[in-house]
């Protein structure tokens, strides 16, 4: 909350605040989540996200679903996890790194290569701590 307050000084001319903001103090909280390197399996494109929690709390469960459009104009939806939904969770700790991924045991492969897909657009993010919604803020650029 400081850092909003110091960034909102920012744009009223204090530069101190200026410099804050310059600095990144914003990004120190909440959980980014970025493309990953996708790979091929069986001949299919399986997309990845990488998270970086840089919140202060462990994330037991981190999910985003995408929606996928290919070249041919069809579109899918991608379900991509930190870990089975019920089963053994990865717990992403506070400073850490996971790789989301499709569990392809459970899901439709997208039937198509990795340079067939034009656009790749969020659906839904869950995210879960402690059995409840995480406090901090997600923010994913797929």
């Amino acid at each position: 909350m400081n850092a909003v307050r110091a960034c909102a000084l920012a744009f009223y001319g204090t530069s101190f605040a200026s410099a804050l903001c310059a600095g990144g103090v914003l990004a120190a909280d909440g959980i980014d989540v970025r493309r990953g390197v996708d790979t091929m399996v069986f001949g299919s494109c399986v997309p990845a996200l990488v998270a970086e929690n840089k919140s202060s709390e462990t994330v037991d469960y981190l999910q985003v679903d995408l929606a996928i459009t290919l070249a041919n104009g069809q579109e899918r939806t991608v379900e991509l996890q930190s870990a089975y939904r019920e089963g053994v969770l990865y717990p992403i700790p506070p400073g850490a790194t996971a790789t989301l991924k499709q569990p392809l045991d459970l899901s439709r492969s997208l039937d198509a290569g990795c340079a067939d897909i034009t656009v790749r657009r969020v659906l839904r993010t869950i995210c879960e701590t402690a059995g409840k919604p995480c406090a901090s803020a997600v923010q994913v650029q797929p």
